[in-house]
This record gives C-alpha cells, sequence and structure tokens, in this order.
C-alpha cells in the first residue's frame, strides 16, 4: 500500500516569518447555517499564493485592522488546487463580527499556518472514527476531504456529528456526496423538531452503538466542546480503542500563534504551538482539571 503524498511532511509545518501577514481578499462568503459562514480567501500576492501549504487541523491567523486578529482553523482541501483558501467562522466576539460585515472583494490579512495537524499517516490501514460537536467539524473537514480522496488506503470511515438542533448540523449539503464515497454518516441533535426522524441525544450515544469499526485497529479524530471530547475519549476506551489512537483538538483562547503571550496555556502546553491537536494520551491528565 503507497502512502498518500497528503501524509506526507510538507513545507505547513516551517512558517519563515510567522508575524508576516499576507493580504487576502474575500472570493465569496457561503452562509452555512445561523451565525455560520465559510469565506474563501485568495491571496493578492501571487508569490504568497504559490508558496502557501497546510496540514488538515492546522490554523490561520486572520487580521482585522481596528478589530484585531483571531484564530480560525482551515476548513479547506489541502489538495484543492485553486488558489484559495476557506475558513468556516462563528460570530462570537469583536472581530468575528467585523468579519460578518464584510464583502466579497474585501480584504484582510492573513498569517499561518500555525499548529500541530491530524495524524493522517497514522490513519492509513486502519478504520478512522470521526466524532464531531457542532462547529468543530470545520477543523475536521480538511482530514475528511483527505480520507476520502485517498479512501483506498484506510479502512471502515465513520463520522459521529452531534449538533444542538437539526437547523445547526454543519455541512449537511455535503453529507450525501461524502456518502457515496465510503463516509458513513450518522448525526444527532439535542433537541429535535417535528421533522426530525434522526437520533436524540449526546455523541457519545453513537459512538457506543457503533459496531462497524475494529477497536484495536481504529483511529479515531476528535473536536468540539471540551466536555464533549473529555467524554468521547472516556467513551472510546470503554470500546477498546487505546489512548495513545485517540486525537482532539483544543479550541482555546489562541492569540500570537507562537507560544509568546501565554493566553492558551494550558497545564505545561501552549495550544497555539504544541496543539492544536493533541493525543489524548499526552494530555488526559489536564483535560480533567476545571477552569485550567
Amino acid at each position: 500500500m503507497s502512502i498518500p503524498a497528503s501524509t506526507t511532511p510538507s513545507s505547513s509545518q516551517q512558517v519563515p516569518n510567522p508575524w508576516q501577514a499576507h493580504a487576502v481578499s474575500i472570493r465569496s462568503i457561503q452562509q452555512e447555517i445561523d451565525g455560520v459562514s465559510t469565506y474563501d480567501l485568495a491571496f493578492d500576492n501571487a508569490a504568497a499564493d504559490g508558496t502557501y501549504r497546510f496540514s488538515p487541523g492546522q490554523f490561520n491567523m486572520l487580521y482585522l485592522p481596528g478589530a484585531g486578529e483571531i484564530a480560525i482553523s482551515v476548513s479547506d482541501d489541502p489538495a484543492r488546487s485553486a488558489s484559495s483558501c476557506r475558513h468556516t467562522v462563528r460570530t462570537a466576539g469583536n472581530v468575528t463580527r467585523t468579519l460578518g460585515k464584510l464583502q466579497p472583494g474585501d480584504t484582510l490579512g492573513l498569517r499561518g499556518p500555525f499548529g500541530t495537524a491530524w495524524p493522517m499517516a497514522d490513519c492509513i490501514g486502519r478504520d478512522v472514527i470521526i466524532v464531531a460537536g457542532g462547529i468543530g467539524l470545520a477543523p475536521l473537514r480538511p482530514a475528511i476531504y483527505t480520507l476520502l480522496r485517498e479512501r483506498r488506503c484506510y479502512g471502515r470511515l465513520n463520522l459521529l456529528l452531534g449538533a444542538r438542533s437539526p437547523g445547526t448540523l454543519l455541512y449537511r449539503s455535503e453529507f450525501a456526496q461524502w456518502e457515496e464515497r465510503g463516509l458513513v454518516v450518522q448525526t444527532t441533535v439535542d433537541q429535535s423538531t417535528p421533522d426530525w426522524t434522526g437520533n436524540v441525544g449526546v455523541v457519545t450515544l453513537l459512538l457506543e452503538r457503533l459496531r462497524s469499526f475494529d477497536p484495536t485497529n481504529s483511529v479515531l479524530l476528535c473536536c468540539g466542546p471540551e466536555v464533549m471530547m473529555k467524554f468521547t475519549a472516556v467513551t472510546a476506551q470503554h470500546r477498546g480503542i487505546p489512548p495513545e489512537r485517540i486525537w482532539i483538538s483544543m479550541e482555546r483562547n489562541m492569540q500570537c500563534a507562537v507560544g509568546l503571550c501565554g493566553h492558551c496555556q494550558w497545564g505545561p502546553e501552549f495550544v497555539c504551538k504544541d496543539g492544536p491537536v493533541f493525543r489524548y494520551d499526552r494530555i488526559a491528565r489536564w483535560i480533567d482539571v476545571e477552569r485550567l
């Protein structure tokens, strides 16, 4: 079995000047759900456009003059040939509210990519379970694209997705295509609606009921609220998946991206440079500590 090129180390792990922001223009804006939109950003500088690469799970810092800077995971396909990069953003604070007022053609700053990536090479030859909560699916979408593009290199693929309500299921229009290409998609919601006929309950229930995987030969990738990731990891271990094959992505308050400001310090780790993707056995002791 050959190793797909997308899993090999790339220049995305090395940022020549992490403080240099490149000008990018908004090429298009796609509203995903209420309060969440995907921004397709194109580099204004041809040199930056030609050298920019990222790995699934990494993030960029988006800078809006007068508003500030924010860390946003890349939600694009790492192999997409188009000269742009998509970011799915939830409106939550001053920077994202300012971003939400921009239109196609407007310009902002981007620096990156930063952080650790999902372990795509470790997934080769194994079953892969992706567990996402709400907007936590955005950092996992590049991994999904990679898995489906090199489908023959992996075992059974399952996506378990939880959301507050049916109307908040992210990327719902892509589910059918993902399933056609070999990803089994299961969804659950906290609050049902009259027209909802699917699962109701926390996403860990889907993991408890899952049968189409070999726990001794599986990798689990997880992103979502911290409490959800904690109980997902516990459930996965009860199902027989060893902690060294459970990976989570922390979405803490990252402000500088290089571990200098200290805002994202988590125990002895700095999420921006030591994460955001962590192997569970490395950080299990910290995820149980409240208000750390």
